[in-house]
């Protein structure tokens, strides 16, 4: 009877993986990618630039396709789509004295969306100084954080990578308290000092794409899985005729990621936790769409994981089958989906470019610093992409095959997580600050 018994056993186990490999090949599958990655990387979105209609087109393709696969809306709302404005901020004047000495305009930078700034001693500004590179990244990784008007102080010792602080003063959520924070380029701060900065003000509208599955008993534990939708739209300087940046890899490939996880997800209708599905705007000018959802949760603990994916459409470094985890040390989080993988043929690799910073470039930043346990899935060679941010960024350059087994590791790899029967460690925040 015992080996009549575990024959039973295995063949059992054996039907029921086979079921589940049907199922999951039946939703996700290289035709399917295809679909969707067609639609998105097409010219007619024109290069789904932040606030233009080809974006907005975009944004519109995907809130259809959360709609077509039975999502919910967040919260509620009468649209997929999350609308936030943003005040876009043009330094024309910048200018100031320490002790009756004047600063070049080069050593001025506001993060602010007042048009006229004037910062003095009797001004009330709390006032920071930052003398290390890490202090300084650390810093800006929390600019957004930061509600009340501050003086920063940037050691001169820091003048090569002063420039790139520019990069947060173009544009600002719009707020109902508004405050300024102006950074100069100074080794103290003086007794008497005036500091004037006039900027040209405008606002743009902007939309990520929400969608839901409630969870069943776990309806305020949240798992996200994202991506952004926005690109670097189209240039004045056509090479062979073509001027559209399509974006395939970077990131439709993503988008079409998220999708295809929310038509299986809805189709599995196993999930004890709350999923949402996240289609993010302006990560290229900032990260600015990412920032704004996560602004939503008031409670980060409630978000137990973030599966941020971005640009899955080649084949990494170690090849087919596989893809790479930023931040993998910052958790557990890696080791959960690597157990889940097991005899899946699909490895996960920790991050191999950690000296890019890709855990804090991408748009699972905001929630991490957080704590979250938030990481980013993708599969680009940093080191060697050769289609990245150029205008041969098509379709044609990806494989599709490879793209859809990247999407059905996550899936596969995510199913403890969402089911509660795993929940990763969280990200040490005061790590993230040292």
């Amino acid at each position: 009877m015992k080996p009549l018994i575990i024959g039973a056993v295995f063949f059992a186990a054996s039907y029921s993986y086979c079921s589940f490999a049907q199922n999951i090949n039946t939703i996700i599958n290289a035709g399917e990618v295809e679909k969707i990655e067609r639609v998105l990387s097409s010219d007619a979105m024109q290069g789904r630039k932040t606030g233009t209609p080809g974006n907005e087109k975009a944004a519109a393709f995907i809130a259809a396709e959360f709609k077509k696969a039975g999502l919910q809306t967040w919260n509620s709302s009468d649209s997929y789509l999350q609308r936030f404005s943003m005040v876009n901020a043009k330094t024309t004047l910048a200018e100031a004295t320490f002790d009756g000495t004047a600063l070049g305009a080069d050593k001025i930078i506001a993060v602010s969306v007042e048009p006229d700034i004037t910062v003095t001693e009797q001004s009330g500004y709390a006032v920071k100084t930052l003398k290390s590179t890490q202090e300084l990244r650390s810093f800006a990784g929390g600019l957004s954080q930061i509600t009340a008007n501050t003086l920063v102080l940037v050691d001169s010792s820091l003048a090569g990578i002063f420039p790139r602080l520019q990069h947060f003063a173009g544009s600002q959520f719009k707020s109902a308290t508004p405050h300024s924070t102006v950074l100069v380029l100074a080794q103290q701060l003086p007794a008497k000092f005036t500091i004037h900065v006039k900027q040209a003000i405008t606002e743009q509208h902007l939309m990520n794409v929400v969608g839901v599955i409630p969870g069943k008993s776990k309806k305020n534990e949240y798992v996200i899985f994202s991506g952004h939708y926005d690109h670097l739209g189209i240039t004045n300087k056509p090479e062979n005729g073509d001027s559209i940046y399509n974006g395939a890899n970077d990131d439709a490939a993503g988008t079409t990621g998220v999708i295809m996880l929310a038509r299986y997800f809805k189709a599995q209708h196993n999930n004890e936790r709350t999923l949402v599905f996240a289609a993010f705007t302006a990560e290229e000018i900032g990260g600015y769409g990412s920032q704004y959802f996560s602004k939503q949760f008031s409670n980060p603990a409630d978000v137990m994981a973030m599966f941020n994916i971005e640009m899955i459409g080649t084949e990494s470094k170690w090849g087919r089958n596989s893809a790479y985890i930023t931040g993998y040390e910052k958790t557990d989080m890696g080791k959960i989906l690597e157990k889940n993988l097991q005899g899946s043929g699909f490895t996960f690799y920790p991050d191999p470019y950690t000296d890019q910073q890709l855990f804090y470039r991408s748009d699972n930043a905001t929630l991490a610093r957080l704590g979250v346990p938030a990481h980013t899935i993708s599969t680009s060679k940093m080191d060697n992409e050769p289609n990245y941010h150029k205008l041969s960024d098509e379709i044609g350059t990806l494989d599709m095959k490879n793209m859809a087994e990247i999407i059905k590791a996550v899936a596969i790899s995510s199913t403890s997580i969402i089911e509660g029967k795993d929940t990763p460690s969280r990200v040490d925040t005061g790590a993230l600050n040292r």
